[in-house]
């Protein structure tokens, strides 16, 4: 009884590999990274380009916001001006 469980789970283990191995050769063709493939090196080439060109926009636009003592919060953004507008209603709804 102790030998078919064993054997059982060593073939799920196999199965489970083979899929996992069957998955990621049908993925890494799909995305088309295959060594020698010129076209799949230039696609990756340019990926890695647009990477680097939004990261460092992203960066940039950082420090530009950084640097500017000019940008700051509203200390008044999300004030009502009659604060006590709200106070009123609930003390008096049929007004």
């Amino acid at each position: 009884m102790n030998t078919k469980k064993i054997l059982l789970t060593g073939a799920i283990i196999v199965v489970l590999a083979i899929l996992a191995g069957g998955a990621s050769y049908w993925y890494g063709d799909k995305i088309g990274y295959k060594r020698g493939d010129s076209d799949g090196y230039k696609r990756a080439e340019t990926d890695i380009k647009k990477v680097q060109e939004e990261a460092a926009k992203k960066t940039a636009d950082a420090i530009t916001k950084a640097a500017n003592p000019f940008s700051g919060a509203n200390p008044l953004e999300g004030i009502d001006a009659n604060p006590f507008e709200k106070t009123k209603k609930i003390l008096n709804p049929f007004q």
